[in-house]
């Protein structure tokens, strides 16, 4: 008997997948966790249901919500990573030279030991211990409640706004990761699907806007999420993404990611221009 799973975008779509085998299934304090090895997509991280990350394509999502700000930015000395249980995203920002320290902060501890476990080529930089890494388990929302001035770059790497995550989606967590920032700090958060997270991205948008001098958001292409496109916000106090200077060495390919990417990122098709110039 074959095995399918299905991540139901709307009550009329979902995505479905094959499965070879369960490597885990569990309930942590915060949600349903599981992880399943498809035909696909290979081994695969899916929370309260929905599709998180696959050995498959991982590397386009971590490149792109890591490399893209950090190179915005000319020196990252102190980054901040919330959530990002699965370690691909400070997998990739530990390879910036100038990043000095990485404060990463997950609510849910068993996300991580399990991305250990089962994903240890999305999570290699949490195995190894990584001198620029310092890993805590704890609430992403109130360690920036209790911070000021403290970071260059803030990636708010979150799940969908439900559950443990929706609380990333607020004008009040904005205003903390404001005052988190340094004075010439940015930061960036996966704002979800252009095609069904329209009101989302623009309330997201608005309510950067409204705290950020600079707010921009950019694409990439990502099989795995719905419509095979997503998007990412950035907010920034002094740097604008699209004057980066794209020779500079520090911007390096990665297997998605490269200098042209950066630049190209940004523009953005005309009905997301126009979502975005909605009242």
């Amino acid at each position: 008997m074959e095995l399918w799973m299905t991540e139901f975008q709307t009550q009329n779509l979902g995505l479905a997948c094959r499965i070879k085998e369960t490597l885990f299934s569990g309930q942590s304090d915060f949600q349903e966790i599981s992880v399943v090895d498809t035909v696909e997509f290979g081994r695969m991280l899916v929370l309260d249901g929905v599709f998180q990350t696959s050995v498959f394509d991982e590397y386009i999502y971590h490149e792109m919500i890591a490399h893209v700000p950090l190179n915005v930015h000319p020196r990252p000395v102190n980054v901040l990573v919330i959530g990002g249980g699965d370690g691909g995203c400070v997998r990739e920002v530990v390879k910036n030279p100038a990043v000095q320290q990485v404060d990463m902060v997950e609510i849910d501890g068993v996300v991580v030991e399990v991305s250990k476990k089962y994903l240890p080529e999305i999570s290699s930089a949490m195995i190894d211990k990584h001198p620029k890494l310092n890993l805590r388990i704890g609430d992403g929302i109130k360690h920036v409640q209790e911070t000021e001035g403290q970071y260059d770059v803030i990636i708010v790497d979150c799940s969908d706004p439900i559950g443990p995550g929706e609380g990333l989606f607020t004008a009040a967590f904005y205003r903390d990761v404001y005052t988190a920032l340094k004075p010439d700090g940015l930061f960036v958060q996966q704002t979800e699907s252009p095609f069904y997270h329209q009101p989302l991205i623009r309330k997201s948008y608005q309510d950067v806007n409204q705290l950020f001098p600079i707010t921009r958001l950019y694409l990439a292409n990502i099989p795995l999420y719905p419509g095979g496109l997503h998007c990412f916000t950035i907010g920034s106090k002094k740097y604008d993404p699209l004057k980066t200077d794209v020779t500079k060495p520090s911007i390096q390919s990665g297997k998605y990611y490269n200098p042209g990417i950066q630049r190209s990122c940004f523009i953005l098709p005309e009905f997301i221009r126009e979502l975005l110039q909605k009242d």
